[in-house]
């Protein structure tokens, strides 16, 4: 699946598992994933972070790009490299000093973003399902 066929509005939902600090915590929002160009499509979230009794508003920006070696590639706002796009296969993104490793599976309708954080500062699992929203009727 290449990212040109999930251009529209998400339900998001993000489990958070803290195995460092013994918290779980849940993340609800939207995504919504925008053509820029026919080689950029811009991925928006946004939502509330429920963790260890506390509600925090959260949200980035990702963009991911079709490079010249007929790739796609998923890039930080500031244009930073995070990851490979590589559909239902592994994924990693060096963050020293911990490691992510991740996974992005599914379908046109449901899809699953997972990682792995683990390292001296982190040990998480991120566990995102995100849901077509119906379109609305103007």
């Amino acid at each position: 699946m290449l990212p040109t066929d999930l251009i529209g509005e998400w339900t998001l939902r993000r489990t958070v598992v803290d195995r460092r600090a013994g918290v779980t915590g849940d993340v609800a929002g939207t995504t919504s994933l925008t053509l820029v160009t026919p080689d950029e499509v811009r991925w928006d979230e946004a939502g509330v972070m429920r963790l260890d009794g506390r509600e925090t508003p959260v949200s980035r920006t990702l963009v991911v790009r079709h490079g010249q070696d007929d790739r796609w590639t998923v890039h930080f706002a500031d244009g930073r490299v995070f990851h490979d796009w590589a559909w239902g296969a592994s994924v990693e993104h060096a963050c020293a000093p911990d490691d992510y490793t991740g996974v992005l599976a599914g379908s046109a309708d449901r899809w699953t973003v997972r990682w792995e954080a683990r390292g001296p500062a982190k040990d998480l699992r991120l566990d995102s399902v995100l849901e077509r929203r119906a379109a609305t009727a103007d």
